[in-house]
């Protein structure tokens, strides 16, 4: 029956390639629903057009995923790795405004396809990273359809709000050493990070940052090493953090 292509007849061939493909398909599926659990009781129909038009990407770390003022066309779901967004300010500094995890939304992109927007902000892989992208319309049709979606989005753009309204409190009413104690707990004991990298994550300068992790090392609460910092004392962060402790000669915003 090789290379039969009367009607009804699906090649060999052909036919290993559709289920192969749906195969693929379904595990794709499998892994978005593990990273938004509310999909996983979708309708037939609605089911079967989110697997056949959703696409799985592959993007290693440094690679922008997308930049100000562009549009969006997709709803971005991070199935492994982490995506940071950050603004670039008007003294030519980068603002990071939030990482994306898995589990976690890109509030910026619910945001422009909701309001039909353009991004005011830009994306990069902070570490090798796979997306899986559902097309404007097949998102526009679960918000709409499926209310466990339509919730988990909001409840997820909602939280997300909240950490940008604390992210503006900390930067307008903070001193940068409760900022820069907060940027270094949790994260583990030994932190692989560089001054410049806390600079760019806190929108200062490094200088600033030098000074203060001395400081912080001199008070015994950090070591300080080549690419890395360990954290001595995360109580007497965490008490510093809050504001209720100050360093010696701590520098202001």
């Amino acid at each position: 029956m090789k290379g039969d292509t009367r009607a009804g007849i699906i090649p060999i061939g052909t036919q290993y390639m559709i289920e192969k493909k749906n195969t693929e398909a379904a595990a794709a599926f499998a892994r978005v629903v593990a990273a938004y659990p509310s999909l996983a009781g979708l309708p037939a129909a609605l089911r079967d057009e989110v697997e056949r038009k959703l696409s799985v990407t592959r993007a290693p770390a440094g690679t922008p995923m997308f930049r100000e003022q562009d549009s969006c066309s997709a709803f971005p779901i991070i199935l492994s790795g982490r995506v940071r967004i950050a603004r670039t300010m008007e003294n030519g500094r980068e603002l990071v405004l939030y990482d994306v995890v898995p589990g976690e939304s890109c509030v910026l992109s619910t945001s422009c396809l909701l309001g039909n927007a353009r991004y005011n902000a830009h994306a990069e892989c902070a570490t090798d990273v796979e997306i899986a992208t559902l097309p404007r319309a097949v998102f526009d049709r679960l918000v709409a359809e499926h209310r466990p979606f339509r919730e988990e989005v909001f409840h997820l753009f909602g939280e997300r709000l909240v950490r940008l309204v604390e992210l503006a409190e900390s930067i307008g009413f903070q001193r940068l050493d409760q900022r820069l104690a907060s940027a270094l707990l949790g994260k583990g004991q030994h932190i692989v990070t560089s001054h410049e990298q806390l600079a760019h994550e806190l929108a200062v300068s490094r200088e600033s940052v030098s000074r203060m992790l001395k400081q912080f090392e001199a008070h015994g609460w950090v070591k300080l090493g080549r690419g890395a910092i360990e954290i001595l004392q995360p109580r007497e962060l965490r008490t510093l953090s809050t504001g209720h402790a100050s360093t010696h000669g701590g520098e202001g915003r």
